[in-house]
């Protein structure tokens, strides 16, 4: 799989400067969790849920999550358990489908060794389980379990904890609770994909919700969670991990409204890029803005509950043509020794050691996402990653 490989090789090359690279679920953890993109939640309990999957890889995205927590009732866990397993030996069935990266959110620790059990060979399909709630004290039995099936299965499997706790929110708990987290998942590095934040779980400690025209980073409080997650856990430094953006809402984006313009043409010029560009910007503002202020304050990647979500995440995430030629001028061999530099657009100044770890970032973001050519925009790349 690889990220745009669901649009024309010849749309890829006009709009790429260097193309996103191939990748599988046996591919290097750190390649991987760069890779996530937006990951895409779907209930377990869904009838036809093979299909979905197979119709969403389709449209480009590269990782799901297939729900038995939250999105689905206390009693409809046993049906869910049932249908998932269905549905994965109906996808093992199919060849080639060209799946994404799939895991599954359980409740409990003892769902996982039951589930790769009872998978089979449809194991072979399943990247990995999704843990809730996750604390030093409720995180170790998920990732025992994970270790357990992992050695039964014959399988390598990852685990994504979710950070959404209580105890994470209210100051007089957090760096306990994060030095917990840290001590949890340290222990089982190897295994730990990306550490994926619960915000709607934190805004309701507080009984808030974010409006539509505001991001996470407009909650201070929950603002400050994220700066304290990514402070001790998202370091750059070899100890951190990828921590994942919080989940956007609202999903009532009208498509069909710019959808047309859009597919006009990905280098149009003048009033129809003027105009295509606010027809994005008053459809997606809210969720446009918070994806780059995720990138700004450390994260990678986005837990998204619609499809609509999808190409925005991924748009934003190609590095652009400025970025990639700051980060190869600072990661130049003759500039192992420091100094400053001017960067080849003569807008800024790349000062080596300062920037080295930024540069580094950039480009396994590079490896993953692919790099714009110099007169593709944003809003091209998303033209593009719309299905048709």
């Amino acid at each position: 799989m690889r990220h745009f490989g669901h649009i024309a090789p010849e749309v890829r090359q006009r709009l790429f400067h260097q193309e996103p690279c191939e990748f599988s679920s046996d591919s290097p953890a750190r390649l991987l969790s760069a890779a996530l993109g937006a990951t895409l939640y779907s209930p377990a309990t869904r009838p036809r849920l093979a299909d979905d999957i197979v119709k969403q890889a389709a449209n480009g995205v590269v990782s799901m999550v297939l729900c038995l927590e939250d999105s689905i009732g206390d009693a409809d866990v046993a049906a869910g358990e049932e249908n998932l397993v269905r549905q994965f030996e109906n996808l093992a069935a199919r060849a080639d489908a060209g799946l994404p990266l799939l895991f599954v959110r359980v409740r409990t620790p003892e769902q996982i060794p039951d589930l790769v059990r009872r998978l089979g060979p449809a194991v072979r399909l399943l990247s990995g389980f999704v843990f809730p709630k996750f604390t030093e004290e409720r995180g170790i039995p998920f990732l025992e379990a994970l270790a357990t099936a992992e050695a039964a299965g014959g399988r390598r499997l990852f685990g994504m904890p979710v950070l959404e706790t209580p105890e994470l929110m209210y100051r007089e708990s957090r760096v306990d609770a994060l030095e917990g987290i840290a001590r949890a998942v340290d222990k089982y590095r190897d295994r730990v994909l990306a550490l994926r934040l619960g915000v709607t779980d934190f805004c309701s400690s507080y009984g808030l919700r974010r409006a539509p025209d505001m991001t996470a980073y407009d909650v201070q409080i929950v603002a400050s969670v994220i700066a304290d997650v990514v402070n001790m856990l998202g370091r750059a430094d070899g100890t951190g991990y990828t921590v994942t953006g919080p989940v956007w809402e609202y999903f009532r984006v009208p498509e069909r409204m710019f959808k047309p313009m859009l597919r006009t043409s990905p280098f149009l010029e003048g009033q129809a890029v003027e105009l295509r560009e606010k027809l994005i910007e008053h459809a997606m503002d809210g969720l446009l803005r918070e994806i780059s202020l995720d990138h700004a304050n450390g994260l990678l990647g986005k837990t998204c509950i619609h499809p609509s979500h999808v190409p925005a995440v991924h748009a934003l995430s190609v590095v652009s043509h400025e970025e990639y030629s700051d980060a190869v001028d600072i990661l130049r061999p003759e500039r192992g020794g420091g100094g400053v530099l001017r960067s080849a657009y003569t807008n800024k100044m790349n000062e080596v050691k300062p920037h080295r770890a930024w540069a580094e970032r950039t480009m396994l973001r590079a490896d993953v996402f692919g790099v714009a050519r110099e007169d593709v925009s944003f809003v091209d790349l998303l033209a593009a990653g719309i299905p048709g």
